[in-house]
């Protein structure tokens, strides 16, 4: 496992490297700076809600073919301690463990794990406004145990897209390898989503997505999640989007919502 995890990492790296903006100085290159909220609440197959705020600042790099992000969340969760919160990107939201000890309702609050993205579109058509594109993805364990697993996952996704009119279907597949240890074994597993956008006007959009992932442990869930979102210009180059979700598995949150603004430049 450790060797294939280091093929997976290598690999992202070489990625991270050929998006660098000397491979790439005859393209045009934007940045994209971006922040918000995200709230979630579920119990995740245990007996009380685990409450979690997300305030992520995001930074997108495009370059060519190529997209850099890097993903810096701030976390307050509120809960008995008996729910993992890594995120809702990757397949994996939450795993839990039990214990026979009393548990104390508590909030506590720092920074999450940071998560790299590199994107390659493999294959894009203006024509018919399609595209092919392939993601790789490192979660690095650099959250507390409050709130993460400590460890490193990867994974890899292929998303493809096109336009049918105003509406703009989609589809996902990916494989996570995801950080175990022997106090908390985990699988790997296999994530996907299908989902639709319907454009409403030249800065206004709406549209749903449906999530599945397996689940990561013996004693976790599969995930299974539909959000409906809305995004929209406010300008030339700042953009507002908002969500709400609904969880109809116990390894996805119960309910939530969000918003985030971006700038590019």
């Amino acid at each position: 496992m450790r060797r294939q995890n280091n093929w997976i990492a290598s690999a992202l790296m070489g990625v991270a490297i050929l998006a660098s903006p000397d491979a790439h100085a005859d393209e045009d290159t934007y940045l994209t700076l971006s922040s918000g909220f995200d709230y979630s609440a579920g119990k995740y197959g245990t007996a009380s809600v685990t409450n979690t705020v997300s305030v992520p600042v995001n930074a997108l790099y495009e370059t060519g073919a190529w997209t850099l992000k890097l993903t810096v969340p701030f976390l307050i969760v509120t809960g008995e301690g008996d729910v993992v919160v890594s995120g809702r990107t990757g397949g994996r939201h939450a795993t839990t463990t039990t214990t026979t000890m009393m548990k104390t309702r508590t909030t506590q609050s720092g920074l999450g794990d940071v998560v790299t993205m590199a994107t390659y579109n493999l294959y894009s058509s203006d024509e018919s406004d399609s595209g092919i594109d392939l993601t790789g993805r490192i979660k690095f364990g650099t959250a507390s145990k409050a709130f993460g697993s400590g460890l490193n996952d990867y994974s890899a996704q292929m998303v493809a897209y096109t336009s049918v009119g105003d509406l703009s279907p989609s589809f996902s597949l990916g494989y996570e390898v995801v950080g175990s240890s022997t106090a908390a074994p985990m699988n790997n597993v296999f994530f996907g989503s299908i989902g639709t956008g319907y454009r409403l006007g030249d800065q206004t959009r709406i549209g749903m997505d449906y999530r599945y992932a397996q689940k990561a442990s013996a004693t976790g869930a599969e995930q299974k999640d539909a959000t409906l979102y809305a995004s929209q210009g406010l300008s030339e180059n700042i953009y507002l989007r908002g969500y709400v979700f609904k969880g109809f598995s116990a390894g996805s949150a119960d309910s939530g919502f969000g918003m985030s603004i971006a700038a590019t430049f």
